[in-house]
């Protein structure tokens, strides 16, 4: 779409009255949606980040943060 259509657009909004102006809303922004579901993202693989993180990631092993989690848990 040229700059010039898009600010054609823009002036004769303008014009519009609430309702009018709501109702144009609706219909751009369910279209929008549909837009936007008609392009898959691309999927990715577990793989694509396999040692992407630096072990531990939070300078605590996962085992032992479930375990600290849970007797901290378990004494509250």
């Amino acid at each position: 779409m040229s700059q010039e259509l898009l600010n054609e657009l823009i002036s004769k909004s303008e014009k519009l009255n609430i309702e009018e102006k709501l109702q144009l809303m609706r219909y751009l922004s369910s279209h929008l949606q549909i837009n936007d579901n008609s392009t898959p993202k691309p999927g990715r693989k577990w793989r694509d980040i396999q040692g992407k993180a630096t072990y531990p990631l939070v300078g605590e092993d996962a085992q032992e943060w479930v375990s600290r989690t849970r007797q901290e848990a378990t004494e509250n």
